[in-house]
């Protein structure tokens, strides 16, 4: 049976990125047998200028249509339209909603071959291997707004069936992992932090009492993501707190570059994308790093294409081109798209299928 792919190449270094991945998409799926499809579509800024809207229903379409999404990057550089509807990054909040993807994970393995690229020493990096979960559909970013001159309000809601579906996520993940999951919040200043801990004591209590759950406020955990990350198993927590934590922890392997992530849902949908922005300063010029991309290319072949197998080759073809040297300036390397991609294709070639 084939697979649809929808392919979003996004803004800024998007595209780059997203031909690097498709590459080796397309190895993988040679090599291991898969039957797939890719088709693309306009998104974001590139959807603005085509159709005067990020999200274009031909794109919506499609992504219903499809059995995962890929997507580059988007946004635009300079200061934001005054009209939401008309930013880019509307288009995404309206894609993850339209997928009912409400957890979004985001791993976070530095790779040897990368740890003098990271601003921490090598021992603050030894061992780190964690997963964030981040709820992807509620919160402050989906709340009412209110805009004027003088004054605004963003209104941050969750309900207790939001969390416990994430959280339920998340421990299923750390049951499998080192059975460690830690809740974070802000329940010493906010009322949804305190729903959030009270409902996810009582999901794991009920439900997983085998894991070991620890609660940490946010701003102890940004610190401790630097200090202590080897702790770290899985992570669970709200919208905006894991978009600002995951950006943290991606210094631990070198580079938002390095960082891939899907997001998953209740049905057979899911979308796929580096955790990194557009980079204008780089766009078009062969720089950008394409290991964030292969690595979500990665994650889709296990969690949506049923190949675990591809996913451990692309992995380690990634970790191997990185070992021997081959990096871009992000990750304290001199090598171009290109000739990264190539690598990995390269590495890729010589795994066994």
């Amino acid at each position: 049976m084939t697979s649809l792919i929808a392919v979003l190449p996004g803004d800024g270094i998007g595209p780059e990125v997203m031909r690097a991945g498709l590459r080796v998409l397309r190895a993988a799926a040679d090599r291991h047998s898969l039957d797939i499809e890719t088709r693309e579509a306009s998104f974001g800024g590139r959807a603005l200028a085509e159709t005067g809207a990020p999200f274009p229903s031909s794109t919506r379409d499609l992504c219903l249509e499809a059995d995962a999404v890929l997507l580059g990057a988007v946004g635009l550089p300079g200061p934001p339209p005054a009209d939401p509807a008309l930013r880019p990054e509307q288009g995404l909040l309206n894609l993850r909603a339209l997928l009912g993807v409400y957890a979004n994970l985001r791993p976070i393995r530095p790779l040897p071959g990368a740890s003098d690229a990271s601003p921490l020493r090598a021992d603050k990096l030894a061992g780190v291997d964690l997963i964030v979960v981040r709820e992807l559909t509620g919160g402050v970013y989906f709340g009412e707004k209110q805009e004027g001159d003088d004054a605004a309000s963003d209104l941050c809601t969750y309900s207790s069936e939001e969390v416990e579906r994430v959280v339920r996520y998340a421990a299923g993940l750390a049951r499998s992992r080192r059975g460690r999951l830690t809740s974070i919040d802000k329940a010493n200043v906010l009322a949804t932090s305190r729903l959030w801990r009270t409902v996810t004591g009582r999901v794991i209590a009920e439900e997983f009492p085998e894991l070991e759950l620890d609660h940490l406020l946010v701003d102890a955990a940004a610190m401790r993501l630097l200090t202590h990350a080897a702790q770290f198993d899985v992570l669970v927590t709200e919208n905006m707190f894991g978009d600002i934590l995951t950006d943290e922890a991606s210094v631990l392997t070198g580079s938002l570059g390095m960082a891939p992530s899907a997001s998953v849902g209740e049905g057979r949908r899911a979308l796929y994308e580096p955790i990194h922005g557009t980079a204008p300063d780089i766009e078009g010029r062969n720089l950008a790093n394409p290991c964030g991309m292969i690595l979500s290319v990665a994650m889709m072949l296990e969690l949506s294409l049923n190949s675990p197998e591809a996913a451990r080759d692309v992995e380690a073809a990634v970790a191997a081109s990185i070992a021997d040297g081959v990096r871009t300036a992000d990750i304290a390397g001199s090598a171009t798209t290109e000739q990264l991609t190539e690598a990995i294709l390269a590495r890729l070639g010589r795994s066994t299928p």
